[in-house]
């Protein structure tokens, strides 16, 4: 039987999905508020929908006669989407509204992680009193990060000693809007990410990879979504030994074991400190970027991975090619503060896909958070692309991922230091001093 797979979201991690998926013999369909021109090249059809919606995206599953669906991001599963699909009889690959939660609800993955004594829980208070939770700021004897508990796309998080003052902080808190704040300590290290694939209790879990969340080159300006991120050859990164790695594992495991029925994709932020593996957060689906150095690396079939989490059968143990990887990020000008959304964006497609000709690598180019229409492609408020280079090393991986960047015509931005031989030296240098190396 031809499986008929329908993929929820148009970001740059779900192209990345549909681009695995494209290897198959699958009939792919996909549904998104924004048309992303290389979802759609792929799919047999593509519906422009609210995907938050559940019956909007149930009746495009039936229309279709979907036997599969994998929910790419956050806002859909917090929305129970994939509950809706379940019960619909359309296996969703997400996690069902309760189990999202861990990443949904920041203050309940922190209570969970201290109930289940998952490790690497750092310390931590809620407070849904605002007034309650600045004069925790003002009394705590340290620097603290501080945390709306709902989604905010990775923007909402602010670090006293790093990137605000404590007085700073409490303002934040007591003008904001947000309903519940975590306070936790300040995590000190590098900072690193295991994403799983999990199903029937099973965990398969895949290559370490580093965002670099900051927006402009040096880790400087405010947080964003991810302007890109690199993975090595290994499981591991340059800065990691095989134990920090296990360790990481470890964490992603004991999760999965006390949520019981999770299903989906479990991605575990990590911080490596002097004091080992720290948790910083849960997310329920593939990181975007991380999903585009993940993916291109992945040897086992994706489809495979899915119908056996369909029909209850055990994962396929993942293969992944021995090649490093370097996702960089084109950004509307003004992103992430004052995004200029809805300008006109030229990719060149060819010059991208030759940025890797005459050397042993590749260079992928992923269409994320832009808008296809009649005339042209558009800007929104959010990411517009990336260009993925495969190497032997990060090095020339990230020379591949330069020289694809002469894709990107005006109107976008680049941190290009991301992947750079003196960037990731950093990385290791740093944690060489933690470690009193």
């Amino acid at each position: 039987m031809t499986e008929t797979v329908l993929l929820v979201g148009g970001g740059g991690r779900e192209h990345a999905v549909a681009r695995a998926l494209g290897d198959s013999d699958a009939d792919l369909y996909a549904c998104a508020g924004n048309r992303n021109p290389g979802i759609a090249r792929l799919a047999e059809g593509f519906e422009s929908l609210e995907t938050t919606n559940p019956s909007a995206v149930t009746a495009y599953a039936r229309e279709v006669d979907a036997t599969l669906a994998v929910v790419g991001p956050e806002a859909p599963l917090a929305a129970g989407v994939a509950d809706a699909l379940d019960d619909a009889g359309v296996y969703a690959f997400g996690p069902r509204e309760a189990e999202a939660r861990i990443e949904t609800d920041k203050a309940f993955q922190r209570r969970f992680m201290r109930e289940h004594d998952i490790p690497g829980c750092p310390d931590f208070e809620t407070f849904e009193d605002m007034d309650a939770a600045a004069e925790f700021i003002d009394e705590y004897d340290g620097d603290l990060a501080v945390k709306p508990a709902g989604l905010t796309g990775g923007k909402g998080v602010r670090v006293t000693g790093d990137q605000i003052t404590k007085a700073e902080a409490k303002e934040y808190v007591r003008d904001s809007s947000y309903e519940r704040i975590v306070l936790e300590e300040r995590l000190v290290g590098e900072e690193f990410t295991v994403q799983a694939l999990v199903a029937n209790g099973e965990v398969r879990v895949t290559p370490a990879v580093q965002d670099h969340k900051r927006a402009y080159e040096g880790d400087d300006g405010p947080n964003t979504g991810g302007m890109g991120s690199y993975s090595d050859a290994t499981l591991e990164l340059p800065f990691m030994d095989e134990d920090d790695y296990m360790e990481a594992v470890d964490v992603i495991e004991a999760v999965v074991d006390a949520l019981d029925g999770y299903k989906g994709v479990l991605y575990g932020q990590f911080m490596l400190t002097s004091e080992g593996i720290k948790v910083v957060e849960f997310n329920a689906r593939f990181g975007d970027p991380e999903a585009m150095n993940t993916l291109p690396v992945l040897n086992t079939g994706f489809l495979d991975v899915l119908t056996a989490a369909r029909d209850g059968d055990a994962l396929p143990q993942l293969s992944f090619a021995p090649k490093a990887t370097v996702c960089k990020y084109a950004v509307p000008e003004g992103y992430p503060t004052d995004p200029d959304s809805g300008a006109k964006v030229t990719v060149d497609e060819e010059s991208a896909a030759a940025a890797a000709e005459g050397t042993d690598g590749e260079a992928l180019l992923y269409y994320a958070s832009v808008d296809e229409r009649d005339d042209g492609i558009y800007t929104t408020t959010s990411r517009s692309f990336a260009v993925v280079g495969l190497a032997d090393t990060i090095e020339a991986a990230e020379a591949i991922a330069e020289d694809a960047l002469e894709a990107a015509g005006d109107g976008v931005r680049i941190r290009h230091d991301i992947g750079k031989p003196d960037l990731v030296q950093q990385r290791i240098d740093h944690v060489a001093e933690l470690r009193g190396e």
